[in-house]
């Protein structure tokens, strides 16, 4: 049994499209909850009266998306899940998601296994999991990879984010959930792969598990996409930024190895107060 976890706020359209493609999987044995934190379009409402085979778990906006995905993984666990899997709502897996992050998993029984991203605009690929490279303060993506692999098989990564990530039970058992104190809402997800590694576990992308996308929809690229000073503020500083200098900074020191962490960490600074007004 897989229990779905989708942390939301607001994005009702977003909700509806990931819900119904849910609902045309291939794999039947699986649950959505949806963590409805604070939602200001009706978004319970419509879930219930639209879905109400759909499992909704309440927020007062304050969860953000680390608190979201615990509470949905509380609930999970409490109802004898087999697996956790992190989703989130601006997503469109293809109708054989679940069947092939299965498949995957039984390939690599205890592993983690992320999603293979797909831009729905466009219809390649844009993310299939990376490895880091702590000296330069950056990582090898591995979407050159996908071309050298057979389908079915897996790319061991060094990390993954939570926008849909295949988690078995034990794990959390052993390493917890997600950090919340340490990160409300962005790199939770790393750090949770970090510390899976750590404990003995791997982490893979799986190559046919595909999830469609919308790359723009995101917080952090509206962030970077209106350029301004208010923007770059909430860019370094703020709970949306994805270049958060405090939560980067807990991060670095958590997890890059100590003899390269000056250099890394002054690359990576410098890289977040430089990137912002760099990228398109």
């Amino acid at each position: 049994m897989i229990y779905i976890i989708i942390p939301v706020f607001n994005r009702w359209h977003f909700t509806k499209a990931c819900v119904e493609q849910l609902q045309r999987q291939t794999y039947k044995d699986f649950k959505i909850v949806i963590v409805d934190d604070g939602s200001t379009d009706d978004t319970a409402g419509k879930l219930a009266e639209e879905y109400p085979e759909v499992i909704v778990l309440k927020g007062d906006g304050s969860l953000w998306w680390t608190g979201g995905i615990n509470l949905g993984i509380e609930y999970a666990l409490q109802h004898n899940a087999d697996f956790v899997l992190s989703l989130n709502n601006d997503t469109l897996p293809k109708i054989n998601y679940l069947e092939e992050l299965i498949e995957a998993s039984n390939l690599k029984p205890g592993a983690l296994i992320g999603s293979t991203g797909i831009d729905t605009n466009t219809g390649e690929i844009n993310y299939c999991g990376e490895q880091i490279i702590w000296l330069t303060d950056s990582a090898k993506n591995l979407v050159e990879d996908i071309k050298k692999k057979e389908k079915r098989q897996l790319l061991e990564v060094s990390y993954f984010p939570g926008r849909g990530l295949l988690i078995p039970k034990e794990v959390f058992g052993i390493i917890g959930k997600f950090d919340q104190k340490a990160f409300p809402h962005y790199m939770a997800d790393y750090d949770f792969t970090f510390r899976a590694i750590k404990a003995g576990y791997k982490v893979y992308c799986s190559i046919d598990a595909q999830l469609g996308t919308y790359p723009e929809a995101s917080g952090a690229n509206q962030l970077i996409a209106q350029k301004t000073w208010k923007n770059y503020k909430e860019h370094l500083f703020g709970m949306k930024g994805a270049a958060n200098l405090k939560y980067y900074f807990i991060y670095v020191t958590r997890h890059c190895p100590w003899y390269l962490l000056p250099i890394s960490a002054t690359i990576g600074t410098g890289k977040r107060l430089a990137s912002y007004w760099l990228k398109k």
